[in-house]
């Protein structure tokens, strides 16, 4: 009988098709549940179902959340659940509360711990101590990069379950490889955005303060200073970011100078047009995705020395890092790499056989499957991977929190 997955995730969590449909092919019997309207799994034969929460609140919809992903949980039947993004991976073991091993992957550590905003400050300690209290309803700790186990083994947030690294949620190289055949010519595309024979600096991400986005705006006019041919097109959700979001005035002064394209389908295509990719991120990420994927179109990269970005890039072999909130420091790299072509060739060649080697979807799987194994096997031995004391005391913790 196939084991059944339940994977759980947040708006994006569609990016995660090819894993759900490589985990699928696997053996496993998978079905997501995320914040979105679930179209997308349907189309490739996922079963899916919705929950609510508001990523931007901090309050009470908590509880309601717990107790929908309960009752889902209930019904679904699992044998093992597996969570992603920062909210999910809080609420997911507590409402499971030991009933089935949840398995969560700490994909970066967010908002609460990128900003210095005293709201921010504020909400650490909190944060902490919820991934405290989820860790013993927790079987595994999946992180994707090494800054974010540190952290987490240093405030001891990890309770009894095991712990593993593994580099992202994997990309099918395949699918980039066949979206990229697909999709309109390069110079088809330069032309439609008016970019003809401009050099194209590109940024695709949320398009917020806390992606970078103003960090890169500031350095436009200092590029332009040096390549007066440059042009920087952006790309991802906006609209939709609340108060992260970047003023549409803050485009708009450049004019032409700046394309902005909002949320597409069309990425692998999109970074075609592009001579140099910008990630000058203040977020602390897992491993970012669209790094990968522009890693895989051949780009030399500009990013934050964030975590995440350190894990993808290596200064000065296949792309440069520059301190967050550094807009000169961005700008050289930017006009270095657009001034040298040859070696920005040679970077971005670099970054493509490293996703190839790395973070192919096949050996990211691979490597998920064992710990699945794993979990399950402990579970068939008589429990999860704690023991039952702990899960009481985190049971009269989270009662007591509530009273």
């Amino acid at each position: 009988m196939k084991p059944h997955l339940v994977c759980v995730g947040g708006e994006d969590h569609a990016l995660r098709i090819p894993f759900l449909m490589e985990m699928r092919d696997r053996g496993f019997q998978v079905t997501a549940v995320s914040t979105c309207d679930g179209a997308s799994f349907l189309r490739h034969g996922i079963a899916h179902r919705h929950y609510g929460f508001d990523r931007f609140s901090s309050g009470s919809g908590k509880a309601g959340t717990i107790r929908a992903l309960r009752r889902l949980i209930a019904e679904l039947r699992p044998d093992i659940v597996q969570s992603f993004d920062t909210k999910p991976n809080l609420l997911t073991p507590l409402a499971a509360r030991g009933q089935v091993p949840v398995v969560r992957t700490i994909n970066g550590l967010g908002w609460t711990f990128s900003s210095l905003a005293p709201r921010a400050l504020a909400l650490r300690p909190v944060f902490c101590g919820l991934q405290w209290l989820a860790s013993f309803w927790t079987a595994a700790t999946v992180f994707q990069n090494r800054d974010d186990q540190t952290f987490f083994e240093r405030y001891r947030l990890l309770g009894y379950g095991d712990k593993r690294l593994i580099a992202g949620s994997g990309i099918d190289l395949g699918s980039f490889a066949a979206a990229r055949h697909l999709g309109p010519p390069a110079t088809r595309m330069r032309q439609e955005f008016g970019l003809q024979s401009a050099e194209v600096v590109m940024f695709v991400g949320r398009l917020t303060r806390q992606k970078g986005v103003p960090t890169l705006l500031k350095a436009v006019p200092k590029i332009l200073a040096k390549r007066p041919n440059a042009r920087f097109v952006f790309i991802g959700p906006w609209q939709s970011e609340g108060p992260f979001a970047v003023d549409e005035a803050e485009f708009r002064r450049f004019g032409s100078n700046i394309v902005v394209l909002g949320k597409r389908q069309d990425v692998p295509a999109l970074l075609g047009m592009a001579d140099v990719f910008a990630f000058p991120t203040e977020y602390r990420e897992g491993i970012p995705r669209v790094l990968l994927e522009a890693g895989l179109a051949g780009l030399p990269i500009v990013a934050s020395r964030m975590p995440g970005c350190t894990d993808v890039v290596q200064d000065g072999w296949n792309g440069y890092l520059v301190e967050p909130r550094d807009a000169d420091a961005l700008a050289d790299r930017i006009v270095d790499l657009l001034s040298d072509r040859q070696r920005a060739k040679i970077m971005g060649g670099r970054t493509a056989a490293l996703v190839r080697e790395r973070f192919a979807l096949p050996q990211v799987v691979e490597q998920y499957c064992d710990l699945y194994r794993n979990v399950l096997a402990a579970q068939d031995r008589g429990g999860l991977a704690h023991p039952v004391s702990a899960g009481l005391i985190a049971k009269r913790r989270l009662d007591e929190a509530r009273r």
